[in-house]
C-alpha cells in the first residue's frame, strides 16, 4: 500500500515515523543502561500487571479548543514519538508506589517528591518545580494537567485512577502513538472548513469549524464485546422522529430471548413485527424458540419509547452505524460511556442538528422542536454533506503540544505496532535498544461483529 497524506500531498507521516523512531533505536545503546537488573524489569512488570486492574477507563470531557484529529494530528504524533521513544530508552519514568493511597495538597514526604520527578519528566510540572518533596499549589496544577491530558476528573490528588495512569510505562504510552499513528495511516479523510469527529477511546464526538471545536458532545460508544468501528464518510441527513428497524444480529441476539422470557415484550416495546413484504404479523405466529434465520423484520415506532430518541444522523457506511439521539439518557453524566452496539448516542442532539442544518430553510432550534413535538417522521436532508470521521486515538496531540492518552478500551493498540516494528526492524538490524515498547506482543485477532446499534 502506498502512504501519503491525502490532505497536503506530503510524504508519508507513516514514513517521518520509521525515520525518528528508527533513529532513537539507533541511539539507544548510547542512551540506555548496558542491562536492566532482573528486579527492575520484574517492577515493570508488576506495574503492567497493576494498570491492567486499573478501574473502567473514566472519559471526562474536554474543554479545549483544539480538535483531537485534524489535518496536522498524524504529523504531531509522529514528531511525538521521536521524544517519547528517546525516554523509553533513557528507562521512562519514575513509578510511585502501588501502596499510595492519596496524595493531596498538605501531603509531604518521598512518595511527594517521587511524583514532582514524574510529572516534571512530562512536563506536567515546569523543571524549576521538580524538586522539593511538599504537595504545594504548583504539584496541584501539574496535576490537573496531568489529568486533563488523560481523560481524568481535574481534582487536583492523586487517588486510584490517576495513580494508575502515573504509573502506565513509557513503553505502554509508546505503543498508543504509534499504534494511533498507523491507524490514521490508513484513513482517508478529506478535511472541510466544517466536519465531525467521533473519538471513540475518549467516547465524545467534536464539532469542528474553522480549525477549532465550536463544541463537545459526550457520546456513548461500542462495548467492548461490540465495538464501534472506525470509518470516513459524510453526514447527509437529519431524521426527526425516527423509526429503528432492529439489526439482525439483535433480532437474534437480545430481542428473541426477550420475547422467549416476557412474550408481550415486543408489543410493549411499540414495536411491529412486519413479513417479507412489509406487511404486520401477530408476533404470536412467530416462533420465537427457533434459533434459525428469522423471516421477518422488526420495527420500533417513532416516540418517546424509541431507542434512537428523536434525531438521527444519516452517514451512509458499510458498518450501518451512525449517530443518534437515545431515549435512555442517564449514562451520559457517567465516566465509563462504552455501553452501545455500535453505534454512537450523542448528548443534547439537538443542538448538533441545529449546527448541521444551519442557514437551511429556516430550521433553527425552534423549527426543530416544533417537528419533533408534532410526532411525524421527516427526513432533512443537507444542503452540504457534513464530513464525518470515526478514530480510534489512544494517544494524539493537539495543536497547543498537549499529549492526550486515553484507555485501549477494544485493546486495538497492539495489531497495528507490530507492522510498524516490522518496518524499523527491517531498516535497523543493529538497533537493539533494551525493553523498546514496539518489539513485544503478538496482534489479538480481533472478533468481527456487528456494528449496529440497540436500545
Amino acid at each position: 500500500m502506498h502512504w501519503t497524506d491525502s490532505c497536503v500531498g506530503r510524504p508519508s507521516v507513516r514514513s517521518a515515523a520509521l525515520a525518528v523512531l528508527a533513529a532513537a533505536l539507533l541511539a539507544g545503546p548510547a542512551l540506555a543502561q548496558s542491562g536492566s537488573p532482573p528486579a527492575k524489569a520484574k517492577a515493570k512488570e508488576q506495574t503492567a500487571a497493576k494498570a491492567k486492574q486499573a478501574p473502567p477507563a473514566a472519559t471526562r470531557i474536554s474543554d479545549s479548543p483544539h480538535p483531537s484529529y485534524d489535518n496536522e494530528t498524524a504529523r504531531r504524533i509522529s514528531a511525538t514519538l521521536l521524544s517519547y521513544s528517546t525516554l523509553e530508552v533513557r528507562g521512562g519514568w519514575p513509578t510511585l508506589p502501588s501502596e499510595v493511597v492519596k496524595l493531596a495538597p498538605g501531603s509531604s514526604g518521598p512518595d511527594v517528591a517521587l511524583l514532582r520527578a514524574r510529572l516534571a519528566v512530562t512536563d506536567d510540572l515546569p523543571p524549576q518545580y521538580a524538586s522539593g518533596n511538599v504537595f504545594d499549589a504548583h504539584l496541584t496544577a501539574a496535576i490537573r494537567r496531568f489529568q486533563a491530558r488523560h481523560g481524568l476528573e481535574e481534582t487536583g490528588t492523586v487517588g486510584q485512577r490517576t495513580l494508575a495512569a502515573l504509573n502506565v510505562p513509557v513503553t505502554q504510552r509508546l505503543r498508543q502513538l504509534a499504534a494511533s499513528l498507523d491507524r490514521l495511516a490508513g484513513m482517508d479523510f478529506t478535511f472541510g472548513q466544517r466536519y465531525v469527529v467521533v473519538n471513540i477511546p475518549a467516547a465524545v464526538a467534536e464539532v469542528v469549524e474553522n480549525g477549532k471545536v465550536t463544541r463537545r458532545h459526550a457520546a456513548i460508544v461500542g462495548k467492548p464485546d461490540r465495538p464501534s468501528p472506525t470509518l470516513t464518510t459524510h453526514i447527509t441527513a437529519v431524521n426527526l422522529n425516527p423509526t429503528w428497524t432492529v439489526p439482525l444480529s439483535i433480532l437474534k441476539k437480545d430481542i428473541r430471548t426477550k420475547m422467549r422470557a416476557d412474550p408481550g415484550y415486543v408489543a410493549r416495546m411499540r414495536m411491529r413485527v412486519l413479513d417479507g413484504a412489509g406487511h404486520e404479523i401477530d408476533p404470536a405466529s412467530v416462533n420465537w424458540h427457533s434459533d434459525g434465520a428469522p423471516n421477518f423484520t422488526i420495527r420500533q415506532d417513532s416516540g418517546t419509547w424509541n431507542a434512537l430518541g428523536a434525531v438521527r444522523f444519516d452517514m451512509p457506511n458499510p458498518h450501518s452505524v451512525y449517530l443518534h439521539d437515545t431515549n435512555n439518557r442517564s449514562l451520559f453524566s457517567a465516566d465509563y460511556r462504552f455501553q452501545s452496539s455500535g453505534c454512537a448516542r450523542v448528548e443534547n442532539p439537538r443542538d448538533l442538528a441545529v449546527w448541521l442544518l444551519q442557514d437551511q430553510d429556516g430550521w433553527n432550534r425552534a423549527k426543530i422542536d416544533a417537528a419533533i413535538a408534532g410526532g411525524q417522521r421527516q427526513d432533512i436532508r443537507l444542503a452540504r454533506r457534513v464530513p464525518v470521521a470515526w478514530v480510534y486515538l489512544t494517544g494524539w496531540v493537539s495543536r497547543d503540544g498537549l499529549v492526550q492518552f486515553r484507555d485501549d478500551i477494544y485493546n486495538h493498540d497492539t495489531a497495528p505496532a507490530n507492522a510498524l516494528v516490522a518496518d524499523l526492524r527491517s531498516s535497523t538490524n543493529d538497533a537493539r535498544a533494551a525493553g523498546f515498547v514496539l518489539q513485544s506482543a503478538d496482534p489479538e485477532p480481533i472478533r468481527q461483529v456487528s456494528y449496529l446499534d440497540s436500545q
